[in-house]
């Protein structure tokens, strides 16, 4: 899956409202990946069903890496990049894409909420959980700092991001990239509504309606304060009602009875939106262009497999760049990036999973779907490691290409590592789990 704020100064790496615009971190993955399969060099022996989206995210997770890691050790080419090109937009988008074209599809191949929700959960949670403690034991050790989180308490704190909804509930994350992560678990929150609701292939009709009203709350000067609502209710108070909600939506949406499913599924569809318009730290406009963005994803997934038409998809496509671009052009040039660097990293990330698409039926190197099948390891143990070479070695006020390529030479294979020892096993669990509790 990226997560920065774009122009975040002296910030160090494991204070954590690194956020979106303020932003990046996505996550992607989704972040998270396709079925599980081993890193290894060399050619495939052949065209992989999942190798090209696997590919996206490798590419996607270098460019997350790059774009925190420069703070560090290529300050200048950053400050002469960022402007023209915002990498941590670009990272986040392909993510977010990849996503929406294997989320859904993850649901219906099960058929079933209740182990869709396994998944997810250990999918995401074995490493969130590793990586987290990793950074307080850093903290307490003095190597890396975390966020005052002012007056919240440890209690509040800990829910807000056991909910992964941390970001839109006022609370700043205690690992930078994990803002992307709330964004993640409100798509699958909308994701499974649409399905209890059996909506869920009209992907391109909800892409292209939060696409447009992103352009319409530009046009119309709709621009909720930051975590607008927890100001109104209180911080404390919105993460225990969002939690209970969210709780109480997932436990009805995978339950037996039908009309039990549907008031679970539209009542998890509900709190997402609510939270994404309200109590966002990003605009508004661009809380909705993500979702469009990953129902557009999903719209493509429809047409790959006979759902929807390419024409449809095409259309879609057009009217999401066109709001996402104009919401960007007139909202842009504030303090969290400039609208060039917005916009050429979003029209980049939409370029390059249509490249991604068009090469889909190629033989894909295993080295770069083997990065893919790591880049949740990569979204976020970077920021760990850099927190610590934040302690350590500090930042360098120039360039220095040989500790930027030493970065990444230390990175990737302790994610190998950290993919092995806990993704793997977590993934292998929850399909264990998911096959005991079914429903029939």
């Amino acid at each position: 899956m990226i997560g920065t704020r774009l122009n975040i100064g002296e910030e160090r790496y494991v204070i954590t409202n690194m956020q979106p615009p303020p932003p990046v971190p996505p996550p992607l993955e989704e972040l998270p990946s396709a079925p599980p399969r081993r890193p290894v060099s060399g050619a495939s022996a052949g065209p992989s069903r999942m190798g090209w989206l696997d590919a996206l995210r490798g590419i996607a997770a270098l460019v997350v890496v790059f774009d925190h890691s420069s703070y560090a050790f290529m300050a200048e080419f950053r400050r002469e990049l960022m402007p023209e090109f915002n990498t941590s937009r670009y990272g986040i988008m392909v993510f977010f894409l990849v996503s929406g074209y294997i989320i859904p599809a993850s649901l219906e191949r099960r058929g079933c909420v209740r182990t869709f929700w396994i998944g997810r959960a250990f999918r995401m949670y074995p490493l969130w959980a590793a990586t987290v403690a990793a950074v307080l034991t850093l903290n307490l050790m003095g190597i890396a700092e975390i966020r005052d989180f002012g007056q919240q308490s440890v209690a509040s704190v800990v829910v807000a991001h056991v909910t992964l909804l941390q970001e839109l509930l006022g609370t700043p994350n205690i690992l930078l990239v994990l803002w992307t992560l709330s964004y993640e678990m409100s798509f699958y929150l909308l994701v499974v509504a649409l399905f209890t609701v059996r909506l869920h292939r009209r992907s391109a009709a909800v892409a292209i309606t939060l696409a447009v009203l992103a352009a319409v709350s530009v046009t119309a000067g709709i621009t909720p304060a930051v975590s607008a609502l927890s100001g109104t209710v209180g911080t404390g108070d919105l993460i225990a009602l969002a939690s209970i909600t969210m709780v109480v939506s997932i436990l009805c949406a995978s339950a037996g009875p039908p009309a039990l499913r549907v008031f679970g599924g539209v009542l998890g569809g509900v709190l997402a939106l609510v939270l994404v318009l309200f109590n966002g730290t990003v605009p508004m406009w661009e809380g909705l262009v993500i979702l469009a963005v990953m129902f557009l994803g999903t719209a493509v997934y429809r047409a790959e497999h006979g759902q929807s038409t390419w024409r449809n998809v095409a259309f879609t496509a057009v009217v999401v760049v066109a709001c996402a671009v104009g919401s960007a052009y007139w909202n842009g040039d504030g303090s969290h990036f400039t609208r060039r660097g917005w916009i050429v990293a979003f029209l980049l990330a939409v370029l390059t999973f249509g490249v991604g698409l068009a090469v889909r039926h190629r033989r894909i190197p295993r080295w770069l779907t083997g990065l893919g099948t790591i880049s949740y390891s990569v979204y976020l143990v970077h920021p760990m490691l850099l927190a610590v070479t934040d302690g350590t070695i500090g930042r360098w006020p120039r360039d220095n290409l040989k500790y930027e390529v030493a970065f990444y030479v230390v990175l990737l294979p302790l994610c190998v590592l950290t993919y092995r020892c806990i993704e793997a096993p977590g993934q292998a669990w929850g399909r264990k789990l998911a096959r005991r509790v079914r429903l029939p």
